[in-house]
């Protein structure tokens, strides 16, 4: 797999769109982003001192229908991260990887999808290693500052690539998403907010949700642990 590096770029995820022709699996990693995106078009932090990566996959006889475990595989890769500095991160339905309670990385998913398949995959990773966060810090974490030490950014940039290139099986993203079996809060996207138990996360990525004796299949939806 060809890697590129960038001083600076607006966003990754944006740049490595360039290649979507070329039918050649790639990372591009930039040292800083000046336009880094999150989830609903959100803008993410991206100073120097973190990992601003994204990986542009093809694929062949991929059924669209799987299309999450492309989001698992990326939110396994940096719970592994974590985890090689001794770290234990667990996984916030879909893809958010937590440190005691706290975000260390932003994952954007971008597919290409034509006649029922995945045809190729845009993952952009904005992993926390040494950068301030500044006033982000009540709800954001780094690896330097979950550890205790500085982690070196090169260190955990090379665990990340290697971990993106990994296989993994569903189990292992299921095994990090600890509040399944739990009393959750759910707030819809329509703005409904009720509790129930966290039952599973089907393969299509799908919450599973115990709401009064029924089950309740969850597309989208803000999770939290019932205080």
């Amino acid at each position: 797999m060809k890697i590129e590096f960038l001083e600076e770029v607006g966003s990754t995820n944006e740049y490595i769109k360039r290649y979507l022709l070329s039918g050649e699996d790639r990372i591009v990693i930039a040292k800083r982003q000046t336009g880094g995106k999150g989830t609903k078009g959100r803008s993410f932090l991206s100073e120097s001192g973190g990992v601003y990566l994204s990986a542009l996959n093809f694929y062949k006889n991929f059924p669209a229908e799987n299309a999450f475990l492309i989001m698992a595989h990326a939110a396994v890769a940096v719970s592994e991260t974590a985890e090689s500095f001794g770290l234990d991160p667990e996984i916030k339905w879909p893809n958010d990887v937590l440190l005691a309670g706290k975000k260390l990385a932003g994952i954007l998913v971008e597919n290409t999808i034509d006649g029922g398949e995945v045809k190729s995959s845009i993952v952009g990773i904005g992993l926390n290693v040494l950068n301030e966060l500044g006033e982000l810090k009540e709800i954001a974490v780094s690896l330097s500052e979950a550890a205790g030490r500085i982690v070196p950014l090169d260190e955990a940039r090379g665990y990340l690539i290697e971990n993106l290139q990994r296989k993994i099986s569903f189990d292992d993203y299921i095994g990090r998403v600890r509040f399944l079996g739990k009393e959750v809060r759910v707030i819809e996207s329509g703005g409904e907010t009720y509790f129930g138990k966290a039952v599973g996360v089907n393969p299509d990525g799908r919450l599973e949700v115990e709401r009064g004796g029924k089950s309740v299949l969850l597309s989208a939806a803000e999770i939290s642990l019932r205080i």
